[in-house]
């Protein structure tokens, strides 16, 4: 399940960067959708980074670290 969910978001992505650089490119304005999809995604990869992060913080380790 986590495959997918994985590539989904690879593919999302993708496409949300390609859009982006090709509108910035022609010089023109991104569709709403786009940029809306683009803020999600990138809050999402914010959030989950945080996350991450916290619990690598946290988490105990099997042999003493410091």
């Amino acid at each position: 399940m986590l495959g997918a969910i994985v590539f989904t978001y690879g593919m999302l992505m993708s496409f949300v960067l390609q859009g982006a650089s090709r509108n910035a490119r022609l010089k023109r304005p991104n569709p709403p959708m786009l940029q809306y999809v683009g803020y999600v995604l990138c809050g999402l990869s914010t959030g989950l980074s945080g996350m991450l992060l916290l619990m690598a913080f946290t988490a105990k380790a099997p042999f003493p670290l410091v």
